[in-house]
């Protein structure tokens, strides 16, 4: 059974959400605020979390801070906020996807079984162990381990599948499209410059200089490519 951490202030939404989830099989845990909500993940195997983004205590942004620092379980923002900057900002903190307010279950159900399609099926490359740099970028994909200098890094689960296509198409150069079919699913129905920001946090996890970086290469009007082919 799958367990799905609902986050909202509103009693009423928490009832709705909880419904839907434990008709498609669910095991719920409902936060009326960020701590409480911060407390569950904490201690309990989650398989999603769907957050909004206003709360009385915390801001779902901050909640959801906090929660990458220890945890690649995917999340779904609700949020009322419809600008590209906002959503954006989402990604920036470590969201896998959006869905803005109001919104239908119908959607939000579509959008938490494509999710958990990706974080569960992994894009595995061909060698599971992968070395870089004489040890200074280390990827496990079968424990789900990444390393940068011997110190251990938390991805999300879509910066972890792009980093393995990159590993596993080492010199291709990928489009944001490319990049949103492997990662973020062909039904993602978002802005395609989401995935600068998702590459913007894997940089600044994977490299020594995120401005000047040796293992996420951008190619000027094309996209991003894997530098990394110095392999130990």
């Amino acid at each position: 059974m799958k367990n799905v951490l609902l986050v909202d202030d509103e009693p009423k939404i928490l009832e709705v959400l909880n419904a839907l989830y434990e008709s498609k099989g669910f095991k719920t845990f409902r936060a009326e605020c960020g701590r409480e909500a911060l407390k569950i993940s904490e201690h309990e195997n989650l398989s999603l979390i769907v957050l909004d983004l206003m709360l009385p205590d915390i801001s779902g942004e901050e909640v959801c801070r906090r929660i990458r620092q220890y945890s690649r379980v995917p999340v779904i923002m609700l949020t009322a906020k419809v600008t590209e900057d906002d959503l954006l900002h989402g990604f920036d903190l470590g969201a896998d996807d959006y869905i803005t307010k109001p919104f239908s279950l119908k959607e939000l159900s579509a959008r938490s079984a494509a999710l958990l399609r990706r974080s569960g099926d992994d894009l595995v490359p061909l060698t599971t162990r992968n070395s870089f740099r004489n040890g200074d970028l280390f990827v496990d994909f079968d424990q789900g381990i990444v390393r940068k200098k011997d110190k251990e890094v938390t991805l999300t689960a879509t910066e972890m599948k792009i980093l393995a296509a990159f590993v596993k198409y080492s010199g291709k150069v990928f489009t944001r499209a490319e990049l949103i079919d492997l990662a973020l699913g062909e039904d993602f129905d978002g802005y395609d410059r989401a995935i600068d920001s998702h590459i913007k946090n894997l940089r600044q996890k994977i490299e020594d200089d995120p401005k000047d970086p040796v293992y996420i290469l951008t190619v000027h009007r094309l996209g991003y490519k894997f530098g990394g082919n110095d392999v130990s």
